[in-house]
């Protein structure tokens, strides 16, 4: 197996540069750091999430829209997730499959005005 940068170190030093990654805006590059971090540890949500958020913000829709529907099926009340997948689908152009992942996230919140 050839080491690559995006492969290269433990996982806590990827999960830091995947990080460092994204803070710089570097979307493709944190996405590229967090593929294999997500591989090797598929359980891990922070991983997982951060990943769909770098897929989200290099819209790359889809590959965000299926981290997130992995990351719901485990864990239906994690709200962020379904926030960002309400988004997801919204930027889509899917406003309908959207709006029941945006009112459980509302409510998920405590924001019960915009539910």
């Amino acid at each position: 197996m050839e080491t690559t940068y995006y492969s290269h170190g433990t996982p806590a030093e990827r999960w830091e540069r995947a990080r460092m990654f994204f803070d710089a805006r570097d979307y493709y590059a944190a996405a590229r750091v967090l593929e294999g971090l997500v591989d090797e540890v598929p359980e891990q949500t922070g991983p997982r999430l951060l990943l769909a958020r770098a897929y989200y913000h290099s819209a790359q829709l889809r590959r965000a829209e299926a981290e997130l529907h992995t990351i719901v099926e485990r864990d239906p009340v994690e709200c962020y997730a379904r926030l960002l997948l309400g988004r997801t689908l919204q930027r889509q152009g899917r406003h309908t499959e959207a709006e029941p992942h945006l009112r459980i996230a509302a409510a998920l919140s405590g924001d019960f005005a915009e539910v």
